[in-house]
């Protein structure tokens, strides 16, 4: 008995091990073919940007600080895209956030031509995104503008008096943690918030004048934080062009010397590598034909990049996924 259970011991062992080897070929597969593909398939880079086209980004939502997507804009500096149609459908966001896209977005434009088509709404820091480029597409209907600043916060303390409830706190100086929201306001907190309000907008309203060749008179009147449908916004010049993405290509080729009938292919600011379709394909059937068959169904249902995640997780699993729809 004892020989016997070594035996089995033994072959658990080489299997465990014939196993693991087997997941590591294929995984050194996996990475030799989408290197392949990305290097000498155009087709399979349009997740990218390929090589004689024009990229189309598009910025949507709210508007965040964001590293990935400032590291996306810089790869787009580098890659082989003919020029840039940044579509924009967001209404803003905070003013960090929209500081560092319109820079990300000054940098592409000094590397390739770029042209901003509002697809419905570029307002606050949406418009301060859009005037980094040097001509703004938008439709008539399209909504531009609010350029202003705002600050809100809760104030409770009505609230907190009906439930008898008193926030106290000890600070080393009056304008910390200021405003809180447990407390009244006081002048001095507002006056300090007025400053910093007053400050963005003054920077925002800097931007506009330079970006878009305003006057002051000009600045004033779109400067109250209005926004304004594309049909006024021409007029305003906050915009430069009623139109859509077809308009875009064709002031791309017009003005900027973009050669005529480029396709136009996504970029997509934040790419998920281990779930582009050829490379879901390749690492299928290479598993396949490894025989196994479990690993590349997983793959199949979950993509790349989640199979290996689950590779990793060892000892008995109390795991529940969904089935993959049909």
């Amino acid at each position: 008995m004892s020989l016997d259970s070594d035996i089995i011991v033994d072959r658990r062992r080489i299997r465990r091990k014939l196993t693991f080897w087997r997941v590591m070929a294929a995984l050194i597969v996996i990475a030799a073919i989408a290197s392949f593909a990305l290097i000498a398939t155009p087709g399979a880079r349009g997740t990218f940007a390929s090589a004689g086209s024009i990229a189309r980004v598009h910025i949507e939502g709210l508007i965040r600080s964001d590293s990935d997507r400032t590291q996306a804009l810089e790869r787009l500096e580098n890659s082989q895209a003919a020029a840039v149609i940044v579509h924009i459908n967001s209404p803003g966001g905070t003013t960090a956030g929209s500081e560092q896209l319109y820079d990300s977005l000054v940098r592409l434009k000094a590397k390739k031509p770029l042209v901003v088509v509002v697809e419905g709404l570029a307002a606050s820091g949406g418009y301060i995104t859009a005037i980094a480029s040097d001509h703004i597409i938008a439709q008539q209907s399209s909504l531009v503008g609010s350029i202003g600043v705002l600050f809100q916060y809760p104030n409770v303390t009505e609230l907190l008096k009906t439930i008898g409830v008193k926030v106290e706190e000890v600070k080393s100086s009056p304008l910390k943690a200021a405003p809180n929201g447990f407390e009244p306001t006081s002048p001095e907190a507002r006056a300090a918030l007025d400053a910093l309000v007053k400050d963005s907008y003054a920077w925002f309203k800097g931007l506009v004048k330079e970006r878009r060749g305003m006057d002051d008179t000009q600045l004033e009147k779109v400067a109250d934080g209005r926004v304004f449908t594309g049909r006024q916004a021409i007029d305003l010049k906050l915009i430069d062009q009623i139109g859509d993405e077809k308009a875009a290509v064709t002031w791309l080729v017009e003005q900027k010397g973009v050669k005529k009938g480029l396709s136009v292919r996504d970029y997509k600011l934040q790419p998920r590598f281990g779930d582009l379709p050829f490379l879901k394909t390749a690492a299928v059937v290479t598993l396949e034909a490894l025989g196994l068959g479990s690993i590349a169904h997983q793959i199949g249902q979950t993509g790349v990049a989640q199979a290996v995640d689950r590779l990793g997780m060892d000892g008995m699993l109390a795991l529940w996924q969904p089935a993959a729809s049909n």
